[in-house]
């Protein structure tokens, strides 16, 4: 049974880490016009998951976020790479990014970035790398 301090830490944590996530998924969003993007969404969200592993333990974390994180490594840089090769087969130099205007159904017109998708892979590794360094270093006790 939790002390009373692990339980105001447990209760504490699941309102900081939403609030975390949030901001992660606003700082992901908007990297690609001003500061912020996949790196600093990543480093926030494995901090996010940092924060449940020390409030609650590592096993609980690995249920409820069943995630093989070297896997997404490798996913996340399989994204990141296939969109910087992508401009290759439209003559445009490495890593050359798109952008469009598009009428979405409930957004209305939205721009649209080829950088977004290589956000994403960025944002992939860096939680799959940061959550390996961290669980790895966590489980050497």
């Amino acid at each position: 049974m939790p002390k009373g301090n692990d339980i105001f830490l447990q209760n504490v944590s699941k309102v900081v880490v939403f609030i975390i996530l949030a901001f992660a998924l606003y700082l992901f969003f908007t990297g690609h016009g001003s500061p912020g993007g996949g790196f600093i969404a990543g480093l926030m969200t494995a901090g996010a998951l940092l924060l449940l592993a020390l409030s609650f333990d590592i096993e609980t974390v690995r249920k409820v976020v069943p995630v093989d994180y070297k896997l997404l490594t490798a996913a996340g840089l399989l994204i990141a790479l296939c969109t910087g090769t992508g401009a290759l087969f439209f003559g445009e130099p490495f890593l050359k990014h798109a952008f469009g205007y598009f009428d979405l159904p409930l957004l209305g017109k939205t721009e649209l970035h080829t950088a977004l998708i290589f956000d994403l892979g960025v944002y992939l590794a860096v939680i799959g790398v940061t959550m390996t360094i961290l669980l790895t270093i966590g489980e050497d006790n």
